[in-house]
């Protein structure tokens, strides 16, 4: 049992560690180090890290990319009843000082979508799962599970209809641990609320664990009027869709971030 805990930490601490010399951003430092280091390689490797920023921080590449994930799933046509509403974290930030109060980021649409189809008599339970990392999380943070809690019941959600799943580090631990829940209830059919983009690898996983799976996704980066604008926004849109840009640049890397996700999460099995 401990052998197997000492495991899984250090595949949590490389999963979060190796991605960083991958992303375009990382890559782009180490191939800057290499020219530092290696005169001859200089240009070549000044060059490749150039190229490699401006692409990542290209409209034109990272819409497609986040489009490609997006739209796997189709959204969700009004509130379709099942047994729970299974939110995932990662849509908070804690309420740690000087924040007044649990906040949220990009991703909180996750919290505000699953309230929603709590209130539309989707479900009368909602299931919120994320956990903490002791080696990220600073000392007194709670974890995610207990702050989405909170800004469900901010959001309508009574006490008794809330359960909370806190011990998760990852998208894997969400599923195993849900699924733990609903189990001992005799649970089986869920709502699944993420983002868009995170949907391609949570359903299989959720799946893999015996539920039977609605995707609910939200948070969507791409709309269907931003895409079909990229390609006919005329000339002066297409110059400011070909600078740098560091919002691109997290899209950019948020996609890639999914498909090594999808690619390791296959190699391992849990898909």
């Amino acid at each position: 049992m401990a052998e197997s805990a000492i495991l899984s930490g250090v595949f949590v601490f490389l999963s979060k560690l190796l991605p960083l010399f991958v992303f375009p951003l990382g890559l782009a430092c180490l191939l800057l180090l290499l020219a530092l280091l290696w005169t001859r390689a200089r240009r070549v490797a000044m060059i490749l890290a150039l190229v490699l920023l401006w692409l990542g921080s290209s409209r034109y590449v990272a819409y497609p990319l986040i489009r490609s994930l997006e739209t796997r799933y189709a959204a969700l046509a009004g509130a379709p009843p099942a047994d729970a509403i299974v939110v995932l974290g990662g849509g908070t930030r804690s309420s740690d000082p000087p924040r007044p109060m649990t906040e949220v980021n990009e991703a909180g649409d996750r919290l505000l979508y699953g309230a929603k189809l709590y209130r539309d008599g989707a479900a009368e339970v909602v299931l919120v799962t994320g956990g903490s990392i002791e080696w990220l999380t600073p000392d007194a943070v709670a974890p995610e599970g207990n702050d989405m809690s909170a800004l469900m019941q901010l959001l309508g959600v009574p006490p008794e209809a809330l359960w909370v799943e806190a011990r998760s580090r990852n998208t894997y631990e969400n599923a195993l641990y849900s699924r733990q829940l609903l189990a001992e209830a005799g649970l089986e059919e869920i709502l699944l609320v993420t983002s868009a983009m995170h949907m391609p690898r949570s359903v299989p996983l959720f799946e893999q664990q015996g539920l039977r799976v609605i995707p609910a996704p939200t948070d969507y980066l791409v709309s269907d009027a931003e895409w079909q604008h990229l390609w006919r926004g005329g000339v002066a849109s297409t110059v400011i869709n070909l600078l740098p840009n560091v919002e691109y640049l997290t899209y950019t890397t948020r996609a890639l971030k999914e498909y090594m996700g999808l690619a390791v999460y296959g190699a391992r099995g849990w898909l």
